[in-house]
């Protein structure tokens, strides 16, 4: 798969007003080459798998600051299965506590990134995520 051809979606679901962050790595996102496609707030689970599936995303990036990540993580991933999309990538950045980490892994999510992480990983990991699918 060629770089330009990494489609990816980033959302923020649920409540949370707070989006520098989902911005500021779609921005970083963008710059490496990728295609990115911002949702903007308060999305719920069923537009966030509605987005990824109709834009053919390859990565789903979520943010969430609110808490709600156990609640809104699951039903999107099981949307995403619902409507095929098993191979579509999930990270998930924000404030998640450490004892959900291997939890939210153990369910499909690629990668989790919290407050200060660096842009370059999570380019580095999408790459190297795409890059085992193809």
């Amino acid at each position: 798969m060629e770089e330009g051809n990494i489609r990816v979606l980033v959302a923020k679901p649920g409540l949370d007003g707070h989006d520098r962050g989902a911005k500021v790595v779609a921005r970083a996102l963008r710059d490496a080459g990728m295609e990115v496609i911002y949702t903007g707030l308060r999305q719920t689970p069923e537009m966030i798998a509605e987005a990824a599936l109709q834009e053919d995303v390859d990565v789903v990036g979520i943010s969430i600051l609110s808490g709600a990540h156990m609640a809104l993580v699951p039903r999107i991933l099981e949307l995403m299965k619902d409507n095929g999309q098993e191979d579509v990538k999930l990270f998930l950045g924000g404030i998640i506590p450490d004892e959900d980490i291997a939890k939210l892994k153990e369910m499909g999510v690629s990668g989790i990134y919290g407050p200060g992480a660096s842009t370059e990983d999570i380019v580095a990991q999408i790459r190297k995520d795409i890059q085992k699918r193809a």
